[in-house]
Parts: C-alpha cells; sequence; structure tokens
C-alpha cells in the first residue's frame, strides 16, 4: 500500500492539480483508482510548508475529476447503450450484476441517488451509467454529482490536512506512515468503521426486495 500511495504521490508531484483530477477522473471512470489513496495524500501535500497546492485546490480538482469522469460514463452508457455495457463491462471491473445495483439504487432514489452515491464504496464509480442509461436530465446529474463530490472530496482532504500536518514526513518514509498510523489510529478506525458501514448500507439498499427475487 505505501508504495501504491508512493506510486500517486508521484503523479500528483510531478503534475499537481492536474494529477488529482487525472487520478479522480479515473476513480469516477472504468479504471477505479480509490479517491481514498489519492485526496488525502494530496491534502497531506498541500499541508507541507511551501507547498504549491492548497487545501481547497485540492478539493476542487479531486471534485472536477470526478465530475468528468463521471461524465465520460454517463455520455459512454448514453450513446452505447445495454448491449454495449453488459457485452464489455465485465473487461473493465463492470460486470453485468454491478451495473445492475447499481441501476437499482439509482432507480429507487431517482437524483438522491446519484448524489448520496458518491459516499458508497462500488456504486460510487458506477452510477453514471445507470443515469446514461436512463436518460437522466443532464443538468439534474450534474448538479447532483459536483455536489456529491465535493463533499466526498472535502472529508478525504480534511482527513489528509489533519494527518499531514501532524506527520510532515508521512510521505517519505515506512516508519513513519507506521508512526502516523499509530498516532491516528482513532481517525484510522473511525474512517474504517465508516468504510464497513457504507459498505453495508450500500448493500442494504441494493438488495433486491422479496418479489423482485
Amino acid at each position: 500500500m505505501h508504495e501504491f500511495l508512493l506510486l500517486c504521490m508521484e503523479c500528483i508531484r510531478d503534475w499537481g492539480y492536474w494529477g488529482v483530477i487525472i487520478l479522480m477522473a479515473m476513480e469516477s471512470s472504468i479504471i477505479p483508482v480509490p479517491s481514498e489513496v489519492v485526496v488525502p495524500p494530496a491534502a497531506i501535500a498541500a499541508a507541507l510548508e511551501g507547498a504549491e497546492m492548497s487545501f481547497w485546490g485540492v478539493v476542487l480538482a479531486g471534485t472536477v475529476g470526478s465530475y468528468i469522469g463521471s461524465v465520460v460514463m454517463y455520455v459512454m452508457a448514453l450513446y452505447l447503450g445495454r448491449p454495449f455495457i453488459y457485452r464489455f463491462g465485465k473487461y473493465f471491473l463492470m460486470p453485468p450484476h454491478k451495473v445492475e445495483k447499481a441501476e437499482l439504487f439509482m432507480n429507487k432514489y431517482s437524483s438522491a441517488g446519484i448524489f448520496f452515491a458518491r459516499f458508497l464504496p462500488v456504486i460510487r464509480h458506477l452510477i453514471s451509467i445507470p443515469a446514461g442509461l436512463a436518460k437522466v436530465n443532464f443538468l439534474t446529474f450534474s448538479l447532483a454529482t459536483i455536489s456529491g463530490s465535493a463533499i466526498w472530496c472535502w472529508v478525504l482532504a480534511w482527513f489528509g490536512d489533519k494527518v499531514g500536518r501532524a506527520h510532515p514526513g508521512i510521505l517519505n518514509s515506512p516508519e513513519e506512515l507506521v508512526h502516523a498510523v499509530k498516532a491516528e489510529s482513532h481517525l484510522v478506525v473511525i474512517g474504517v468503521v465508516l468504510l464497513a458501514l457504507l459498505y453495508a448500507l450500500m448493500k442494504y439498499l441494493t438488495r433486491p426486495k422479496k418479489e423482485e427475487r
């Protein structure tokens, strides 16, 4: 995981905000890079003295990247249709059963589903597909996606900023990473529990009803 974080940080260091945008666009598309390993490290880097990036710049870049990736998926589903998604999606970590879960979630909760999907694992990077298949109004889709993505990026950036200010050497040393995890264990535990609860919520909200089964 440390090596993967360093790989993400190399992209962010070399490209700055553009690195965050590219990685977050991938996170919301057919190449689901976890946002949890993109935004927090970027916020940690922004918290360093003399950093070229800022906290709010990271939040904005993450939101823009999420929106771009989501729009690509929306347009792809809108114009290529269900047969293409079902036939080739499995090669891009989008098997039919996952797409169906996202579609069930959106059909249940409409535009609110697009907004809240930004906080749910698995559903997060797939929700744009059923939105495109259902021809959801593009403005409605955009507003729900941008607002949800902005809140999620802010939460991740806040976590990264807090850890980065307390442990400025975390991104360059495995020993510092271990020390930071121990020192901020309460935040790590809260984060893990929150993600577990979100995953359980996603499973609950996307389960088919008895009559549908």
